[in-house]
């Protein structure tokens, strides 16, 4: 089988754990790397000797373009991907962002235009939604045993302690030293979204100091340690659900709740599936309330699940893989497309505009509208500084200026 899809690996932290799966396809051929840190790139080639890397971005795919490059793999920064996702439509190549896919509204709707002027290819590879747990949700969800599913909850908790975030955002302009907790949330979002098949249309949030956080990440321009989300979606169905949470529980958890009954999975049942039903909504012969291990139900309808096991992210890297190989081979377009990733985007946008003002619930646009776009296409507004300190619009609060540390942790009008 020929290696139809040729790709580049921008960002090699993240950028190589998936560079270890592309190697193992035979429809995919890596042709370069980037990145500007020269550890990550020499690692990079050392684990994969004859091919090449680049600190510049520009050369990087000036050789892709020289080499047949049709694809990159977008894992730079988190609040970088929307610039370089155009340059590379731009270039003829699809687009593969490997989180968040913009910063601001207005770069969410430079995306979507972008791709649509294009005519290109653009796939956010969100994972969450792929792991097991999940897609077994997803499917109680759809098959309607669970009947109307009108409420669903999505827990990310990652609590670093002082020294392992440290290590993660060294540099006063890090992203991760500015980024409020309700920005990172695609993995408690994006799963919510296939299980009802819903895009996030309005959204209200709140966020809250955690002390610890304040006396001893000092390192980090803000202090707030949780922020929880209130949306509705475009199909009626509300959802709660967190940000990229430091709290101590240290797990993630999802749920779903419908008229019939109700499912959850992570947090306190760990690997199992917690199905419960409500006495007259139970299915004849069934228990009222059941655990179970979904994998080998999950594997027996997806085959991909079970060779991709082993993978990163309980399998789920695995199969954003075979997804991206399904749309760039084959033609299936991917479920979180532009159009969803924008929303997703837009969604964080939001959220830390409410923050600001006290939870108030904002429209998120529907990115398949000009007209629509047109209400937020100048909204630059972002937490997000660049190396020289330069760019960042929203601030912790009013007293706060990029040389003075004087952190509140819940984000001010």
């Amino acid at each position: 089988m020929s290696k139809e899809i040729k790709i580049g690996v921008f960002g090699c932290d993240r950028g190589l754990a998936y560079a270890r799966l592309f190697a193992n396809e035979d429809a995919i051929e890596m042709v370069a790397f980037c990145d500007k840190k020269e550890d990550r790139l020499q690692k990079a080639m050392e684990r994969f000797p004859g091919i090449p890397g680049f600190a510049s971005f520009d050369e990087f795919m000036a050789y892709g373009k020289e080499h047949g490059m049709n694809a990159v793999f977008l894992a730079n920064y988190f609040h970088e991907h929307a610039p370089f996702a155009i340059k590379v439509m731009e270039a003829g190549m699809a687009a593969l962002s490997e989180c968040l896919p913009a910063s601001t509204l207005k770069q969410c709707c430079e995306l979507v235009r972008a791709k649509e002027r294009l005519n290109g290819k653009y796939m956010f590879c969100e994972n969450y939604p792929y792991m097991v747990g999940n897609l077994e949700l997803t499917h109680l969800c759809h098959e309607g045993t669970l009947g109307t599913v009108m409420y669903l909850e999505g827990e990310y908790n990652h609590h670093d302690g002082p020294s392992d975030l440290y290590a993660r955002s060294k540099g006063k302009y890090h992203w991760r030293n500015w980024e409020p907790r309700c920005f990172y949330l695609s993995h408690s979002l994006a799963p919510l979204m296939m299980m009802v098949d819903g895009i996030p249309r309005y959204v209200s949030a709140q966020a809250a100091v955690s002390q610890i956080q304040k006396e001893m990440f000092t390192f980090r321009a803000i202090s707030d340690g949780m922020a929880q989300m209130l949306c509705k979606f475009d199909n009626g169905s509300v959802a709660r659900f967190s940000g990229c949470n430091g709290i101590a529980s240290g797990y993630s958890a999802y749920r779903a709740f419908g008229d019939k009954g109700a499912a959850e999975w992570g947090g306190q049942t760990n690997r199992q599936v917690r199905l419960n039903y409500k006495g007259w909504t139970c299915p004849p012969g069934v228990p009222d309330l059941q655990y179970y291990e979904p994998t080998r139900y999950v594997c027996a309808r997806d085959p991909r699940v079970a060779k991709g096991l082993s993978a990163g992210h309980g399998g789920s890297d695995y199969i954003v893989v075979q997804n991206i190989i399904a749309y760039l081979r084959d033609g299936v377009e991917p479920y979180f497309d532009v159009y969803k990733a924008a929303a997703i985007a837009a969604t964080a946008c939001l959220s830390l505009k409410s923050c600001m003002n006290n939870g108030e619930m904002f429209k998120i646009p529907d990115f398949h509208s000009e007209e629509e776009m047109k209400e937020v296409e100048n909204d630059d507004l972002t937490p997000f500084y660049d190396d020289e300190g330069h760019g960042g619009t929203y601030k912790p609060s009013l007293e706060y200026t990029p040389d003075q540390f004087d952190r509140v942790g819940v984000y001010e009008g």
